[in-house]
């Protein structure tokens, strides 16, 4: 009787363990969550970017780790936000330092699949002395991410996920019905990228409808909606987003609610390399967003780490931490 007992007690404390255990998991919050494209960036200085039949000569190269929502995941880590990802890696070279840059900058991977076979996605980037840019995409692995490869739980567990463009189909299907399992309280993130917005409207609707907020570009918004950037605004807010942010390249950016809307001012810095700037901006929108910040105040700060990014070669090498933002007067 009196091993039974103990037993009994032993059986309990091990159940209540598993039951804190449990509760551990679940309150495991993330701020943001990526789910998009990884790449190593090969990028080349060059004199020129090359048109038909032209040449030109490479300047300098720089390798670093990239992808769309990647940068903006870095981005918003080193803002002090707590962050994972879910993605696609080989088992190679790229995938190691992938997984490895993320690891640094304290972005969760326990979302990330390395495959086996194949090869981690690659983009040739070339750069001209202005920071203007040409990419070409090598996606590799990242094309045949499947539906049961995403953990529904870990993406279950974030404040906010932040999804951005692939190049083959089967992650944007995944994509809209990954949206579609969501809980309420799981906002949505979305910039489409030039190759999203190339497929349009009715293709991109379920993702976009779900959105809490759309982050295009002004060339990205007008192949989308087919008007000016405010106008295009009227039409996306149409759609379902509570927010939506244009950004303008050297016009700074424009953001609304459908309440109100805020063209937002630049910060002139000497350009060195433009690739990434637009991640960057949108970690420091959604830094703002999930910080409860004004509208403008996003904006600003979304202007602030794109400056910072744009001023070093890369997509990462020039993104701020926390303390930077004192120099823009914003408090974490």
């Amino acid at each position: 009787m009196f091993e039974i007992w103990i037993n009994a007690i032993n059986q309990e404390s091990i159940d209540s363990a598993v039951r804190i255990s449990e509760r551990v998991v679940l309150m495991t919050k993330y701020d943001a969550l990526g789910f998009g494209a990884l790449n190593i960036d090969k990028l080349f200085k060059v004199n020129k970017i090359a048109g038909q039949d032209e040449e030109s000569f490479v300047i300098d190269y720089s390798e670093s780790c990239g992808g769309s929502a990647a940068n903006t995941i870095v981005g918003m880590a080193r803002l002090g936000m707590k962050t994972s990802f879910i993605g696609k890696v080989a088992d190679d070279r790229e995938g190691k330092l992938l997984l490895d840059n993320f690891k640094r900058e304290e972005v969760d991977t326990q979302g990330i699949v390395v495959a086996r076979r194949g090869r981690s996605g690659v983009v040739m980037g070339f750069v001209d002395k202005e920071g203007e840019r040409a990419l070409y995409v090598d996606p590799g692995v990242n094309d045949i991410i499947g539906q049961k490869e995403v953990n529904l739980h870990h993406v279950r567990n974030t404040r906010l996920i932040h999804l951005t463009s692939f190049v083959g189909e089967m992650p944007l299907e995944n994509q809209k019905k990954l949206v579609e399992q969501l809980p309420e309280d799981v906002k949505v993130s979305f910039d489409p990228g030039m190759l999203y917005a190339e497929k349009g409207m009715s293709i991109l609707r379920p993702i976009i409808q779900r959105a809490f907020v759309v982050l295009p570009n002004e060339v990205e918004l007008k192949m989308l909606t087919g008007t000016e950037y405010k106008e295009g605004i009227k039409k996306l807010l149409n759609e379902g987003p509570k927010v939506v942010a244009v950004k303008l390249n050297k016009k700074g950016c424009f953001v609304s609610n459908g309440e109100e809307s805020h063209l937002v001012e630049p910060f002139r810095v000497k350009i060195v390399d433009t690739t990434g700037a637009g991640d960057a901006w949108n970690a420091g929108f959604l830094y703002g967003l999930l910080k409860n910040k004004s509208l403008m105040e996003c904006g600003r700060i979304g202007n602030f780490v794109a400056s910072r990014c744009i001023m070093k070669l890369g997509a990462r090498a020039g993104l701020p931490k926390l303390a930077d933002l004192h120099q823009i007067g914003i408090n974490g």
